[in-house]
Formats: structure tokens, C-alpha cells, sequence
């Protein structure tokens, strides 16, 4: 059985598919994007900036089904350029401790939605 998990603090889906699933205890997060779920606006500057918005809106959607970051078993980040992986990866490690970090690959794309610089999806467990 599934459950759908939405909530108003991350960006509404933009397609036909939802912010997250909960089935049994494993939760899978749509991929996130550097949108402000309050404007429905892109969030842009720089990379950090990109990286961080998505990270907000991840923690929103895991809040929402009564997790945390500490839940995360595996995290899929794509990128548009892989010479910014150390400034994602920065922004990305504050949210874990390192010891504990869910497993994880990063994929150079040579496109994404919206043509953002990064796109971050998530698998978490209770």
C-alpha cells in the first residue's frame, strides 16, 4: 500500500507525479529543484544558492512524512556541470553527518527541468 505525502513548504509537481511516496516505511522523494514553494519561482544566484534551496525543500517533504535528514539511505544528485560538484557537495554535506551519510551517486546531465544546475531526489526509511 502506498501513501501519498505532500505538504505546501516544497514545490508543488509540476507533472503528473508526486512530491513523495511512502510505501511500507520506505519513502521516495521526487527530485527537488531550486524552486521557492511560496513564489513557485526559481531560486538562483549560484550554485550554493541552487543546492540549498533544494536541500529546504527535501527537508520539508521528509518533515511532512515525520523524518529527517537521518533517514535518508540513498540520495541520486544530478548536475548540469560537474566542475560544481564541490560547492553542491558542500552545501549537501552541512545536512549529514559523514559517518552516517546515505549511500549516493551524482550524475552529470545535459539537461533539467526548468534548465536549473541541479536536481536532488531522495530514498528514506523509518
Amino acid at each position: 500500500m502506498k501513501k501519498i505525502i505532500t505538504t505546501v513548504n516544497a514545490p508543488a509537481p509540476i507533472g503528473p507525479y508526486n512530491q513523495a511516496i511512502l510505501a511500507g516505511n520506505t519513502l521516495y522523494i521526487s527530485g527537488q529543484i531550486a524552486l521557492d514553494p511560496k513564489t513557485g519561482e526559481l531560486v538562483s544566484g549560484d550554485i550554493k544558492i541552487e543546492t540549498e534551496q533544494c536541500m529546504k525543500n527535501l527537508k520539508a517533504i521528509l518533515t511532512e512524512a515525520g523524518m529527517t535528514f537521518e533517514n535518508v539511505v540513498k540520495s541520486s544528485i544530478f548536475v548540469k556541470d560537474m566542475h560544481q560538484f564541490s560547492q553542491i557537495n558542500e552545501v549537501y554535506g552541512a545536512y549529514f553527518d559523514a559517518e552516517t551519510a546515505p549511500a549516493r551517486e551524482t550524475v552529470e546531465v545535459a539537461n533539467l527541468p526548468k534548465f536549473v544546475n541541479v536536481e536532488i531526489s531522495m530514498i528514506a526509511i523509518q
